[in-house]
């Protein structure tokens, strides 16, 4: 019987366990009866042969069989033959989006009309007739409330007639086209403080704020005095109630990175004029709700004149800067209360009332265990401690406030607000910094983030962090190859990735002259937003089954990896799409790197949207499934009033 070794599972890669050889051949000793079987079975071969060939009825050479194969049409469906071996796969004939709508009795071409020119500046989630059905208490009508599924909108957002293509940074700082943002209220709101001007066609702005009538500036410069804004231990910042993001505008220039936002209020379009500047902004409100950011996000906290009642319903709002500040992070307040005694008549305000809101505001940033470093002229800074230690041990004593139980202080889309304090990560001395040590910028970029070294990132290795680091500079120089003005500086401005991972795609683009929200969809297993922080770099939570909190024509290019995979069956791809040409602007551009087939239905709808498009292959080569779609949003306007 023969041994279980010679009967081995069948394998493409496997291999006889005894070759075949001429050194076996020759040790082959012929037997007599070996004498009459080799050539009876000679014999027997050839009869075969020509038999076959008398059957067939043909003894053509086997020449003209390849000639006639080759004379076959290329899409002939009986055919597999390449005409060319050599020759590289022509993608589009394979997966032609309209060969796949012509074959289907059911996928009939859609198109999709322009919206009316009254929702050139629609923002879904943040819509003002929808907001009135809620509670003003706390200011709730003014956070997010999107459209329900069937009141969603399946037309295309259009821009203002006249609208131009927006000035290159750093031009953009202190000019936009007044037919982009058409709107002149804060030109008068405003004057005197030097927020915004109106000169003929465009908007200039000065750099001015409410508290800073000489020009933000001037005011960072002041700041720079009392805090180090220049050794890159502050890199992320947050500008609360932001106007037209002045502040954030000029902190640019020192390196650091801000995230502004504001609600969407009475001071029309402050945000929009914001995204217009090239400054980094989001619709935003401290209501009821946490922000949409993780924890230990930012190094510097910034409300000048904000208006948001920081003393008040047991310092709740206090209480979530705090969440989203770093160990040893700055909380800086500009305007009332802080320096009332001096101002206290020009503010309209009784002396007991604004000495009872400054007396508010410091109680709670004690009850928070801040230090208050400064207060001088019209600025005060607080600072929150490097780790809770002193805090834990002294909560009683000093009248701390409670700490939250086990939660995920990460956690933060649609997460009501709690006035408990957010614990750090535990320290075993005094002078460690919780959560670890971060480095200094720009070193920070490319520094395993701490949440991975200490492995609170499930799945997530320094190894892998550095893959990923390394893969997305490979990927960027691809894009860069098929998209030339990618490495243009001044083509684009305000960037969007919407599923951002580590960050690699924005730390590749480090040294041009761009910024990217590095957006973490709230469905992926793992979240990651802390560690983009970490890195320096700025993003927010998003649900892409909902429309963005930002305003039409935001992003110059998007970028969108896999995004249509995570979401193919949690909503339509055509809704994700009538939201990226929401936010695009005309003449803006796109990446999606997805699935083949995604890829192919994607393009049959984009084909339809006013977008040029292309489907090329990935880049390492036409034999991974997963391809890039580069499109271009056409120029496009509402037509001109009658």
């Amino acid at each position: 019987m023969a041994s279980s070794e010679d009967h081995h599972p069948y394998h493409p890669t496997s291999k006889p366990s005894k070759p075949f050889s001429l050194t076996n051949f020759s040790t082959w000793k012929i037997k007599p009866n070996n004498a009459y079987t080799l050539p009876l079975i000679l014999f027997l071969c050839i009869f075969s042969y020509y038999f076959g060939l008398w059957q067939h009825g043909s003894t053509a050479p086997a020449t003209t069989t390849t000639a006639a194969l080759n004379q076959l049409p290329c899409d002939s469906p009986d055919t597999t033959l390449a005409k060319n071996p050599q020759q590289a796969l022509d993608f589009t004939i394979h997966h032609n989006p309209n060969f796949a709508i012509n074959i289907s009795k059911h996928n009939t071409p859609k198109t999709y009309p322009l919206c009316d020119v009254k929702y050139s500046e629609y923002t879904p989630c943040e819509d003002a007739k929808r907001s009135l059905k809620f509670e003003r208490d706390r200011l709730i009508y003014r956070e997010r409330h999107c459209p329900a599924q069937d009141e969603l909108l399946k037309c295309r957002v259009p821009a203002p007639h006249g609208y131009r293509n927006t000035f290159t940074w750093p031009k953009s700082r202190d000019l936009a086209w007044y037919a982009n943002v058409p709107h002149k209220e804060l030109t008068v709101e405003k004057a005197v403080q030097n927020w915004i001007i109106y000169q003929g066609d465009r908007f200039k702005f000065p750099g001015g704020g409410t508290m800073f009538p000489n020009g933000a500036d001037a005011y960072i410069d002041d700041i720079g005095k009392l805090i180090n804004l220049k050794d890159g231990s502050i890199r992320t910042a947050i500008d609360t109630g932001c106007g037209v993001a002045s502040w954030g505008a000029y902190l640019l220039s020192r390196d650091i990175l801000p995230m502004s936002f504001a609600p969407r209020d009475t001071h029309e379009a402050q945000v929009q004029f914001a995204l217009e500047r090239g400054v980094p902004a989001l619709i935003g409100v401290i209501a009821s709700k946490r922000l949409p950011y993780p924890s230990r996000a930012f190094d510097m906290a910034h409300c000048s004149r904000c208006l948001i009642p920081w003393g008040q319903y047991d310092g709740v709002y206090l209480t979530e800067v705090d969440r989203v500040l770093r160990p040893g992070g700055y909380w800086i307040l500009s305007g009332p209360p802080i320096r009332w005694k001096k101002y206290w008549k020009g503010w309209e305000r009784t002396q007991e009332d604004l000495n009872e809101e400054q007396t508010g505001i410091e109680d709670v940033a004690t009850s928070l265990c801040w230090k208050k470093l400064v207060e001088k002229d019209d600025i005060a800074i607080w600072q929150k401690p490097t780790n809770h230690l002193n805090c834990k041990m002294n909560r009683k004593l000093a009248k701390n406030r409670d700490f939250c139980p086990a939660q995920d202080p990460d956690q933060a889309w649609y997460t009501k607000l709690e006035t408990c304090l957010t614990p750090l990560p535990e320290v075993s001395s005094e002078d460690d910094v919780a959560g670890g040590k971060l480095a200094k910028w720009p070193e920070r970029l490319t520094s395993v983030p701490p949440r991975i070294s200490r492995g609170t990132v499930k799945g997530v290795t320094a190894e892998d962090f550095q893959q990923d680091s390394e893969l997305w500079r490979k990927r960027v120089t691809h894009y860069k190859t098929v998209n030339n003005q990618l490495a243009q500086p001044g083509r684009y401005r305000n960037l969007l990735d919407m599923n951002a991972y580590l960050g690699g795609f924005a730390a590749a683009l480090v040294d041009l002259p761009v910024w990217v929200m590095n957006m973490v969809p709230v469905d992926v297993k793992v979240n990651t937003l802390g560690v983009i922080y970490e890195r320096g770099l700025i993003g927010s939570y998003q649900n892409w089954c909902e429309s963005m909190s930002t305003y039409p024509r935001t992003y110059d290019l998007i970028h969108a990896d896999t995004v249509f995979s995570l979401y193919k069956d949690r909503c339509e791809v055509e809704d994700i799409l009538l939201e990226m040409d929401r936010i695009l602007r005309p003449e803006g551009s796109v990446i999606i790197r997805d699935d083949v087939d995604l890829l192919v239905k994607i393009k049959s709808i984009i084909d339809h949207m006013d977008w040029d498009s292309q489907i090329i292959d990935h880049e390492d080569g036409p034999h991974e499934r997963e391809k890039l779609l580069f499109a271009v949003k056409k120029y496009w306007t509402a037509p001109p009033a009658e």
